[in-house]
């Protein structure tokens, strides 16, 4: 029987589904392997289940010959050389889709948290400061009818599109390496910008774009100066596209009203700088996290492991072509 490895802890029941098909080394734990640990617990594997924090990178590659299938459950695939896996035969899925509309949900969630001074407020109430009311009292900015500016516009950028102009009466402006089709934009209301005008117009900017390393700092020191004073920022893309310093010294000093980040550069550890400041909302990169969308992710790279270690078609691989050259 093909042996696969599943470097994560996974709903038990998508478990037995990839125990009926292949003998099973589990890594039954939340934290990621390290990497001697993870290439010798690969030694005999045909097949990977991974997440976003797994490094496959061509050292590896060459340290695990058999390996003939990496499957992500994430979306984000910038912890795979993909095309190192191309070259040696290894086919790379992930997940797409299922995702879309929970992590689009979120960025709504993040940025009206943000906008209207949830968590800061929260806070208040919660330690006891709340003695009356005011007028003035943690008076936030409006979503609805409100310039959203979309740094990114693919599948989910287009889902928090939808939602801002369908549900909240908003104007929809975006900035992405090539712009949508007609037949895109137009039920979206969503007009393309160059990026320096997406950032001086936006009310509220959402960054949806894939970290890279161009995409690296996308947005700096110089890109938040241009933003209104007014304005807040939702990062649930990947940490590194923000420098996370300059965001944090913009938020202080007031050049930025306040931001929703659900991703970190060097995540797991979050920024002091951030962690100090009232008028930024911070969770643990969580955006996709609803039961039945985690289940879903789990479910599509068991069915691209599937398909990829027993002769059938992956649904989402990023590499199909290795199959017809027998990897």
């Amino acid at each position: 029987m093909q042996k696969v490895l599943i470097a994560r802890r996974i709903f038990p029941d998508i478990v037995l589904r990839l125990g009926a098909q292949f003998e099973l080394d589990i890594h039954d734990d939340d934290q990621p392997l390290q990497q001697p640990e993870l290439i010798r617990r690969l030694q005999g594997k045909v097949g990977l289940f991974a997440s976003g924090t797994e490094l496959i990178d061509a050292a590896l590659l060459d340290a695990c010959p058999e390996l003939r299938a990496v499957c992500l459950m994430t979306v984000g695939y910038n912890n795979v050389d993909l095309a190192a896996c191309t070259a040696r035969g290894v086919l790379v899925s992930n997940a797409p889709d299922v995702l879309t509309e929970t992590t689009a949900d979120f960025a709504f969630a993040l940025m009206m948290a943000a906008a209207r001074r949830v968590s800061e407020s929260e806070h208040y109430l919660r330690r006891g400061d709340w003695k009356e009311w005011r007028v003035d009292l943690f008076a936030g900015a409006d979503v609805h009818g409100a310039t959203l500016g979309i740094l990114g516009m693919g599948r989910i950028g287009q889902a928090i599109a939808r939602r801002g102009a369908l549900g909240f009466g908003m104007q929809v402006i975006y900035h992405n390496r090539s712009r949508l089709a007609p037949e895109l934009e137009a039920p979206l209301g969503a007009r393309w910008v160059e990026k320096e005008q997406l950032l001086r117009e936006a009310d509220h900017l959402v960054l949806v774009l894939p970290y890279t390393p161009e995409s690296h700092h996308a947005v700096g020191a110089a890109e938040l100066s241009l933003m209104k004073p007014s304005a807040t920022l939702t990062n649930i893309a990947r940490g590194g596209i923000v420098d996370d310093v300059a965001l944090a010294r913009a938020l202080a000093g007031g050049q930025l009203a306040a931001a929703g980040l659900d991703v970190f550069e060097g995540e797991p550890q979050v920024h002091p700088d951030l962690l100090a400041l009232s008028n930024v909302v911070l969770t643990p990169h969580i955006a996709s996290a609803s039961v039945p969308t985690r289940r879903a992710m789990c479910n599509l790279a068991v069915d691209n492991l599937i398909a990829a270690l027993t002769g059938g078609v992956p649904p989402t691989a990023l590499n199909a072509g290795v199959l017809s050259l027998g990897g």
